[in-house]
């Protein structure tokens, strides 16, 4: 089958197409046919060295696919051959076929259509889990989505919008802040030319937000804490401006914060499988009602995957890219 391989992983690496072996499902496994895989920051990392597949995964890249169910490894029950999924994975999205553990695998949601139902897995595992379990989010309270462009953002703003909890963003030009707010969010902050905190503050009256989601980090993390509201939450669940920075944490302790962070890729199959099922029973239903949607900013064929890598570090996409096979 056709695989994309990493060539001289580092900053200067090549996407390459190889032929290698199909993979064969494993028990509790199921082998996907690959219509379309969703491309993450996560992949930038792993090619360039610093994110290494945790043990027992495909050493390719891809952490989410969309496709056809071709066969089935022992003990599987929870989908039949022939079913059309959409899949979160460890890695190994990057090929004609890829292996999943049944327990992350979902039906497509009524209306997704195949290409874009790769759009799904990886943003709204990410959201769900981070929002509502670690961030324990509830009704009525206000949140921050800091990067409201990429593909988390365009998921997070939705589903917040869609569940009536008011959501502020971040993005990088007015194109995109336009863009975050007709997905529903209730002002969209330029970073570049407005300072966040200034504006939620007076947006909430000087209280601030409830929850916070953040992939930025540096010196985001102050500016997050001077952004929160009193027992507010702030979860990180990347760090793209770094991992160190001086923080106060003088503020953490009056306003009684949390500071959180989490990872998805090296959980169990077991807590993947809870937040699918959550995913499934909370998120579907808005697709198919048409609430959400998945916003797709472009695709790119297999061979082209290398074009696909550079428009994500363009920073330029609004919505998530994908490959398709």
């Amino acid at each position: 089958m056709r695989a994309i391989q990493i060539e001289n992983p580092g900053v200067e690496y090549r996407l390459v197409v190889a032929d290698i072996p199909r993979p064969q499902p494993r028990p509790g496994e199921v082998l996907i046919k690959v219509a379309a895989a969703g491309i993450n920051h996560a992949d930038i990392l792993q090619a360039q060295g610093r994110y290494p597949p945790p043990a027992g995964a495909s050493d390719i890249l891809g952490l989410e696919v969309s496709g056809e169910v071709a066969a089935l490894g022992p003990d599987v029950s929870n989908v039949r051959v022939g079913d059309a999924v959409c899949a979160l994975l460890s890695g190994g999205g990057y090929a004609e076929f890829a292996t999943a553990p049944a327990e992350c695998v979902l039906p497509l949601p009524k209306g997704a259509t195949p290409i874009d139902a790769a759009a799904l897995p990886e943003a709204f595992f990410t959201v769900w889990t981070n929002l509502f379990d670690t961030a324990r989010l509830r009704m009525g309270e206000t949140v921050l989505v800091h990067g409201g462009s990429s593909g988390i953002g365009t998921a997070a703003i939705q589903l917040c919008t869609a569940r009536g909890q008011p959501v502020f963003t971040t993005a990088g030009n007015a194109e995109k802040c336009t863009a975050c707010e007709r997905l529903g969010a209730a002002r969209a902050i330029n970073h570049r030319s407005e300072d966040f905190v200034q504006v939620v503050k007076q947006l909430t009256g000087g209280r601030g937000v409830d929850v916070i989601l953040d992939m930025v980090g540096g010196d985001y993390v102050q500016r997050n804490i001077e952004t929160a509201a009193v027992w507010g939450r702030i979860v990180n669940i990347a760090y793209q401006s770094g991992t160190t920075t001086t923080v106060n944490f003088g503020p953490v302790l009056m306003k009684r914060l949390s500071l959180l962070a989490t990872t998805l890729r090296s959980r169990t199959n077991g807590e993947k499988a809870t937040i699918g099922a959550a995913v499934q029973r909370e998120v579907w239903p808005l697709i198919e009602a048409g609430r959400i949607r998945p916003v797709i900013d472009s695709t790119f064929p297999l061979a082209d995957v290398q074009a696909a890598h550079h428009r994500m570090k363009s920073s330029q996409h609004i919505g998530k890219i994908l490959l398709t096979l």
